[in-house]
């Protein structure tokens, strides 16, 4: 799947899950860009987007994460 792919979908599960239709992702996007992205609603994120993705995420890969573009390069790599 290509990031792009990736991201598109990632859109829709942060404005699902945060419930909040103005939210457009780059790949520079952080939770500080995000009001409604608090520490309560990046569990949530994880969640929803483990299921959409059928994958798992570690500790580990969590806390390298720095934006939205690396958690989607994070998602193509566990998809691969």
């Amino acid at each position: 799947m290509k990031t792009e792919q990736i991201l598109e979908r990632l859109n829709e599960i942060f404005i699902d899950t945060l419930e909040n239709d103005d939210i457009e992702l780059t790949p520079e996007t952080t939770a500080k860009d995000i009001p409604e992205w608090d520490s309560l609603s990046n569990v949530a994120l994880l969640v929803a987007i483990e299921k959409k993705f059928k994958i798992q995420f570690n500790l580990s890969d969590v806390l390298k994460l720095k934006n939205v573009g690396e958690l989607a390069l994070n998602i193509q790599e566990k998809t691969s």
